[in-house]
């Protein structure tokens, strides 16, 4: 008798070396949220966001080994390939953020006040979420694009850069709100500008590719998005010069930090981390712009 669920289900979901990642990505997401949950512990602004990170890949990493298994990825309107490839690259910048946050604000050596038993539940939390980290660096090594091969824009090292550009640009976002004061000069307010137009470009190319819908433009979108690049390498360059100009100058600002800066409420601090992350986000550009010169896109895998 013939079997009919048999050649429904692609075992090599589960059983290829992405699978096994996405597995223990699964086992460890799992195992981090609960330990915290259970015993370990949250509260502000941080342990929030951690826990979030780590539900959220947890239930988008289900979705995809389930979808990946039962075939069910072939009647979503989405660039499979694209879409595993961006959420991969995606899920490792977070869950290496988390991994760094929960531990600094929330794991101590001693166990005073808080008890030895949450302190080890928060040790062993670090520890999976470090693990978490890991899995999913695992899954962005193994599904990379290989030189030579043809595959999905968003698993070339330019489209994964292009992740790690809306990344970074979400830390600037997060100092300039942070009592920044940027509005006090016109010129910081062009680098939020430019912060703010080239986040949201950044972010539509890269949901045109998860999409699919490149080919349905009417415009070339490989040839845009080079233009694009190169465009926000030169805004960047004015944003990476104007920005420390207005705030670090004695003219305009202070080089040194006010010795009476509240930690954590200065603005001296969040203007010191955006230009850090301006001059990171121009050096992934550029690196972006190197290698969009040796690709080739394909919006259909």
């Amino acid at each position: 008798m013939e079997s009919t669920g048999g050649p429904y289900l692609n075992t090599a979901a589960v059983t290829s070396p992405v699978g096994i990642a996405r597995l223990l990505q699964m086992t460890f997401g799992c195992t981090t949220f609960s330990l915290v949950a259970h015993q370990g512990g949250f509260s502000a602004a941080y342990g929030t966001f951690c826990m979030f990170v780590w539900t959220f890949c947890f239930a988008i990493t289900v979705f995809i080994i389930a979808c990946e298994f039962t075939h069910l990825h072939s009647c979503l309107s989405l660039s499979w390939g694209n879409f595993t490839a961006a959420f991969a690259m995606l899920a490792t910048l977070m869950s290496i953020t988390a991994a760094v946050i929960y531990p600094l604000y929330f794991v101590q050596v001693g166990c005073y006040p808080i008890g030895c038993e949450v302190r080890d539940f928060r040790i062993a939390a670090s520890v999976f979420a470090g693990l978490l980290f890991v899995a999913y660096a695992t899954e962005v090594f193994l599904t990379r694009a290989k030189p030579g091969q043809v595959t999905s824009y968003m698993a070339t090292i330019s489209g994964l850069l292009k992740i790690v550009q809306a990344f970074v640009a979400c830390i600037i976002f997060g100092a300039l709100v942070n009592d920044s004061q940027y509005g006090k000069y016109v010129a910081m307010q062009w680098c939020v500008a430019v912060y703010s137009f080239c986040f949201v470009v950044t972010v539509v190319v890269v949901a045109f590719s998860v999409t699919g819908k490149t080919a349905l433009l009417w415009f070339p979108f490989e040839r845009s998005v080079v233009i694009y690049t190169f465009g926000a390498v030169l805004l960047y360059m004015s944003a990476a010069v104007i920005w420390p100009v207005f705030c670090f100058d004695s003219k305009y600002g202070s080089p040194r930090r006010p010795g009476l800066c509240a930690k954590g409420k200065c603005p001296w601090d969040s203007q010191l981390v955006i230009a850090i992350f301006t001059y990171v986000n121009l050096l992934l550009y550029v690196l972006d712009l190197a290698y969009s010169q040796r690709i080739r896109f394909v919006s259909h895998l």
